[in-house]
């Protein structure tokens, strides 16, 4: 499905479906090993799959609903799955009732093919990969246009992990101290 959030259009599924999220990597052309975010309400959606830490606290109570993708350690991680998770309060009431109605989580990736720009509305998606999805929800543009900033906080140092609507000193004030940006951010 595709649908808009306050950033850019979205390509999301249910995350705890091994086939859906497979077919998200095909219509994108997603490598393997770029991992895909999951969308909830809150930071207490959060806490049964992730350690959530004081800056994580803070930065979700400034910044979400928004902009902002956090990446956290997961509590427990089966074998299968990576240690960390990104996750993401959208600002865009379309979205925030996809997410109630998948049962407060979605795993979500920009609705674009990987390595080209990402859809700002649903026409723009409709052109890219209307043709191997099953919905496009139509909301008109995504009010940000701009991709949301990702923060790694899986460590003590934070990360930068890709640029995007936020900036690293609005953030930096949030977590108290400096953030590192990662290579290719």
């Amino acid at each position: 499905m595709v649908y808009p959030t306050d950033t850019v259009y979205g390509l999301g599924c249910d995350p705890l479906n091994p086939d859906a999220i497979r077919r998200i990597y095909e219509v994108k052309g997603r490598p393997d090993e770029k991992a895909i975010i999951w969308l909830v309400h809150g930071l207490d959606d959060v806490r049964a799959w992730c350690v959530v830490d004081e800056r994580a606290e803070r930065l979700a109570a400034r910044f979400w609903p928004g902009a902002l993708s956090l990446v956290l350690r997961r509590r427990g991680p089966s074998p299968s799955q990576l240690p960390t998770l990104g996750v993401r309060s959208p600002g865009h009431p379309a979205a925030l009732a996809i997410i109630a109605q998948a049962g407060g989580r979605v795993a979500t990736t920009s609705a674009n093919r990987s390595g080209e720009p990402s859809a700002r509305d649903a026409a723009e998606a409709q052109s890219t990969i209307g043709q191997q999805v099953d919905l496009i929800v139509d909301a008109g543009p995504a009010p940000g246009g701009t991709e949301s900033t990702v923060l790694d906080l899986s460590e003590e140092q934070p990360l930068i992990l890709r640029r995007g609507a936020l900036s690293i000193q609005n953030l930096e004030a949030i977590v108290g101290s400096t953030i590192s940006v990662g290579p290719g951010s």
